[in-house]
């Protein structure tokens, strides 16, 4: 049974879409993709178009949890799988999540990503993160807090429906499942993605993650859930 929607974000991913698409269209029990273009300045549309599959294109870049509302809100099948744009061939590896999803033995599963052979920052981001996870849950740290890569139940999207805006989405995400007690697993998986340097523009964009991840916990403290 064809049960499996895939939502892609994507922003100026015109060098990795058309490999990711590809790649999802083998995996197990597709229903559909769905391509969030948002706001690229490069052919990241244009090739995703080609690759027939719905492409949804936003005017300006609204971020990343926008983008995956917007893309949610139109998804049909029973799972959904949220990856990023630029995981190419390594896309594949969203069948080791899908699997205890459909099974029953989880709500929400997120991909583990191999070690990396050199740290790109100081790891600042992800003891926010799970920082963030333990002050409102009083779970123990994960292993990947920060991972895009997830499938979820229609319960599942429920309960973490909106997605908090920016960089903040798959964190908040994570909190609101394990405050309604649904069962979150952590799978390990051989996914890769491009990853920041330690040059000044990946700084640029680790510390627009921290404030991204930053005001969307101070937002959660104050909201009634």
């Amino acid at each position: 049974m064809n049960n499996i929607s895939v939502i892609i974000p994507a922003f100026n991913e015109e060098l990795y879409i058309e490999d990711t698409i590809k790649t999802i269209k083998n995996i197990d029990n597709l229903l559909e993709i769905i391509i969030v273009d948002d706001g690229s300045a490069d052919r990241t549309a244009e090739i995703a178009s080609s690759c027939n599959v719905q492409v949804i294109r936003l005017r300006k870049n609204m971020g990343k949890g926008n983008a995956l509302n917007i893309g949610c809100l139109q998804a049909k099948g029973q799972l959904l799988a949220l990856i990023d744009a630029d995981l190419a061939h390594t896309a594949i590896e969203v069948n080791k999540l899908i699997k205890p999803v459909s099974m029953g033995e989880a709500d929400m599963a997120i991909a583990a990503f191999p070690k990396v052979k050199r740290k790109a920052g100081l790891g600042l981001v992800k003891c926010l993160a799970n920082l963030g996870i333990w002050l409102f849950t009083k779970k123990p740290k994960l292993k990947a807090p920060l991972s895009g890569q997830r499938v979820i139940n229609r319960k599942a999207l429920s309960e973490i429906f909106p997605f908090a805006e920016g960089y903040g989405a798959e964190v908040i995400a994570t909190i609101k499942a394990l405050k309604k007690g649904l069962r979150v697993m952590e799978v390990e998986t051989k996914m890769k993605h491009r990853e920041t340097d330690r040059s000044i523009i990946g700084f640029k964009h680790r510390g627009k993650q921290f404030v991204h991840l930053s005001i969307a916990l101070f937002k959660l403290l104050f909201t009634r859930s």
